[in-house]
C-alpha cells in the first residue's frame, strides 16, 4: 500500500460531467513527487502547442505532494497550474493554508480539470466521494459570502474551500485562486483559467486519520524535534514575531525597496507601512495547517472582514511604496478587496503603479479615468482603480489585463513604464541589490518570480555554512553577477524548486530555516518508506524545472524573454544602494552560462541528453 499518499488522481471532464480516477504506480509518484512536478507532467502531456489559455483545451491542475498533510509545520502547500493567460507560459502558483491537506484527507493527491462546464459548477470532494454541483446561484459572489453559502448549503462549516471571485469569473489575467479567504495561489492568472471552465470553487472535506505513514513513531519524533527547533531558531522566531512585513524595513534600510514603479529604491513613508506602523493595527497572528511558526497576520481594521487576514510584504510593498502611498489603512483595504474579488495583489499593485507613472507623464489623462488624475500617492485613486478593474469599466477594463498588455493598448510610449518579465509583474525585491533575484525573475518559467531561489543576502560571511550542503562554500555576494553567482543561483533554484515539488513552505526548511536537509530526508523515509538523498531531491526539482522549460519551448516562448525590464539596467538614484545597477552584458552572459550548467543549448532548449538523464526522455520529440 502507498504511504503518505492516496495513489489516486481525480480527472474531471467538465464538458461531459464525467469523473475519472487515475491510479498511477509508485514509479510515477517517485519520479514526479507532486506539486510542480505533477503540474509539469500533466501540462506537457495534455496541453498542445498554441492552446488558448482561456479555451477548453487548457487544463487546470490542483496538485498536492507525497508529503502534503504529514502533520509537520510547513508541510501544507499545494500547487495550482495551467497555461497562463497572463504570460502564455507555464503557469504555476503555490499556496499554503488548509486546503491542500484537506484535499489529501478527502482521498485524492491531485485534481485535473478538462474542458469547460456548460454552466457554473463547484467540485465537492467528501471523504472519497465526488460530485459536481450547480453553482449558478453562487456565480458573482465575492469569496467570503461564497464560503458562507457553501458551508450553509452543505451543512458543514469545517469544509475547506479554494475559490475564485468576480475577477476570475470575468477572466482577468490578474485573477488568482484563494483558499480559506487568506491564502492565495496568486501568480499567473490561474483564477481566470478556473473561471473560463465555469468552476467557482473546489470544496474538500476529509479526515486526517485516513493517511498511513511508513513509520509513525519516527515521524512523531521528527515532528517533536522540528517544533522544538522552530521555537529556538532565530530566523523562524523573528518570522513568527514580525511576519513577512519585517522585510519592508529590511529592504528600505538596504536601499532596494521598489518605490514609485521601481523608479526609486527608498520610500520616505516606509516606517508608516512597515513593522512600526503594522504593529499598531495587528489583531493577532494566524497560521497554516499544523504550523507553529504563525507568520500570517490578522489586522484590526473596522472596515475589514478579519477572515481575509492581513497584508503580507508583497501586498504592502505593491500598494504602498510602489504606488507612493504611506496610508496603511488604505493598503489593508486594498488587500481585502483583492482577496474578496480574487485578484493577485502583486499584479494589481504593479499595474496600478504603472498607470500612475503613465498619468505623471501625460500618457494617461483624466479623460481616461472618469475625470481622475491618478498619480503616485493618490489613495482614493488607487482604491478606485481596484474597483474599476473588478468591474471592467473605464480605465479598469484595460488595466485588468496587466501592465504589459495594457501598455500595448494604451500606446503613446507606455511600454517604457512596464516593469514586467514575460508579461508578469515581479515581486518587490530590487535585483540591483541582489542579482540572484534578477536571475530568478528572468529565468523562472512563469515570468517574474521572487521565490525562485533563496535570496543571497542571508548567506554572507560565516552564514555561508547554511548553504554548504548545496555545495556552496564561498559566500554568494549580492552584487556579483559572474560564474560564482550563477552556480549559487542554480543550487538555490533547485532547493526552492524541491520545495515546490514536495509541497514545503520555504519558511520552515533549509537553507535558512529550521528543518535541516538530513532531517527532511528522515521525514521522507518516515512518511513514505523511501530511502532517498538530497541528490535525488535535487534531481526531482531539476526534472520539474526542465519540464516547465520544455512546456515553454513547445508553446513558442523564445529564450530572448529570459531578461529583466530596462529599469534594472539603470543606476539607483538615491539611498544606500545609490549607483547600483545590473550590467546588461554581464547579465546576458550569466543567463548563457546558466543554460550550459542546466544542459540547455544556446537557444535555452534542454538537450536530449539532459532529458534522458532526468528520466523524461519522452519529451525529446518536443
Amino acid at each position: 500500500m502507498p504511504y503518505g499518499y492516496n495513489g489516486k488522481i481525480l480527472h474531471v471532464h467538465l464538458d461531459q460531467g464525467r469523473l475519472e480516477v487515475e491510479e498511477p504506480d509508485a514509479v510515477f509518484y517517485r519520479t514526479y513527487w507532486g506539486g510542480s512536478g505533477f503540474a509539469a507532467y500533466y501540462l506537457n502531456t495534455l496541453v498542445k502547442p498554441g492552446t488558448d489559455p482561456l479555451g477548453p483545451d487548457n487544463v487546470l491542475i490542483f496538485a498536492c505532494s507525497v508529503l502534503t498533510g504529514a502533520g509537520l509545520p510547513g508541510f501544507n502547500r499545494y500547487t495550482v497550474a495551467a497555461k497562463s493567460p497572463l504570460t502564455g507560459t507555464f503557469g504555476e502558483a503555490e499556496a499554503a493554508g488548509y486546503f491542500g491537506p484537506e484535499l489529501k484527507f478527502a482521498g485524492f493527491d491531485a485534481v485535473v480539470f478538462h474542458g469547460r462546464s456548460p454552466k457554473p459548477v463547484y467540485l465537492y470532494v467528501n471523504r472519497g466521494e465526488v460530485a459536481l454541483k450547480d453553482a449558478s446561484a453562487l456565480w458573482g459572489l465575492e469569496n467570503a459570502p461564497l464560503r458562507d453559502r457553501l458551508a450553509a448549503e452543505l451543512g458543514d462549516d469545517k469544509i475547506r474551500v479554494a475559490s475564485i471571485g468576480p475577477a476570475g469569473e470575468t477572466l482577468s489575467p490578474l485573477a488568482c485562486v484563494i483558499n480559506e479567504l487568506a491564502h492565495a495561489n496568486g501568480r499567473c492568472g490561474l483564477g481566470a483559467v478556473m473561471g473560463s471552465k465555469n468552476v467557482k470553487a473546489v470544496v474538500a472535506r476529509g479526515d486526517a486519520e485516513v493517511m498511513s505513514f511508513a513509520d509513525p513513531e519516527a515521524l512523531k519524533e521528527l515532528n517533536t524535534w522540528h517544533r522544538k527547533r522552530l521555537a529556538e531558531h532565530m530566523p523562524n522566531v523573528n518570522l513568527g514575531k514580525f511576519g513577512t512585513p519585517m522585510h519592508l524595513m529590511a529592504q528600505q534600510n538596504a536601499g532596494i525597496l521598489p518605490t514609485r514603479n521601481w523608479r526609486e529604491s527608498v520610500f520616505e513613508g516606509a516606517e508608516k507601512v512597515g513593522v512600526p506602523g503594522y504593529e499598531k493595527i495587528l489583531a493577532r497572528r494566524h497560521t497554516c495547517y499544523k504550523c507553529s511558526v504563525a507568520c500570517k497576520r490578522v489586522v484590526n481594521n473596522n472596515r475589514m472582514d478579519q477572515r481575509y487576514g492581513g497584508p503580507e510584504y508583497e501586498t504592502m510593498a505593491g500598494f504602498g511604496p510602489l504606488c507612493g502611498i504611506d496610508d496603511l489603512d488604505a493598503i489593508v483595504l486594498a488587500h481585502e478587496k483583492c482577496n474578496a474579488y480574487g485578484f493577485d495583489t502583486i499584479g494589481v499593485g504593479g499595474t496600478i503603479a504603472f498607470a500612475m507613472e503613465c498619468f505623471e507623464n501625460a500618457i494617461l489623462t483624466p479623460a481616461d479615468a472618469e475625470g481622475r488624475d491618478i498619480r503616485f500617492g493618490d489613495v482614493d485613486g488607487m482604491l478606485w482603480l481596484i474597483e474599476a478593474m473588478k468591474d471592467g469599466r473605464s480605465l479598469g477594463k484595460i488595466l485588468r489585463l496587466g501592465s504589459a498588455k495594457a501598455a500595448k493598448i494604451i500606446g503613446k510610449g507606455a511600454e517604457k513604464y512596464v516593469c514586467a518579465i514575460k508579461g508578469q509583474e515581479p515581486g518587490y525585491h530590487d535585483p540591483r541589490g541582489k542579482i540572484g533575484v534578477g536571475l530568478g525573475f528572468a529565468l523562472s518559467p512563469t515570468g517574474g518570480d521572487h521565490i525562485e531561489e533563496p535570496h543571497e543576502v542571508a548567506f554572507q560571511g560565516e552564514a555561508v555554512r547554511l548553504v554548504s550542503p548545496m555545495g556552496i562554500v564561498e559566500p554568494p555576494l549580492p552584487g556579483d553577477g559572474g560564474p560564482k553567482k550563477v552556480r549559487y543561483f542554480k543550487a538555490g533554484q533547485l532547493t526552492w524548486g524541491m520545495n515546490n515539488v514536495l509541497g514545503l513552505c520555504n519558511f520552515v526548511v533549509a537553507p535558512l530555516f529550521a528543518l535541516t536537509y538530513d532531517k527532511l530526508i528522515a521525514v521522507i523515509k518516515a512518511v513514505t518508506g523511501w530511502e532517498t538523498s538530497l541528490y535525488e531531491l535535487f534531481l526531482g526539482a531539476e526534472r520539474s524545472l526542465t519540464m516547465a522549460r520544455m512546456f515553454n519551448v513547445a508553446q513558442g516562448i523564445p529564450a530572448s524573454e529570459d531578461k529583466l525590464f530596462s529599469r534594472m539596467h539603470q543606476p539607483i538614484g538615491e539611498g544606500p544602494a545609490k549607483g547600483k545597477f545590473v550590467d546588461e552584458t554581464e547579465f546576458k552572459e550569466a543567463v548563457a552560462l546558466y543554460y550550459q550548467m542546466m544542459g540547455y543549448d544556446e537557444a535555452g532548449v534542454p538537450l536530449p541528453g539532459k532529458l534522458h538523464e532526468l528520466n523524461v526522455g519522452w519529451l525529446v520529440k518536443q
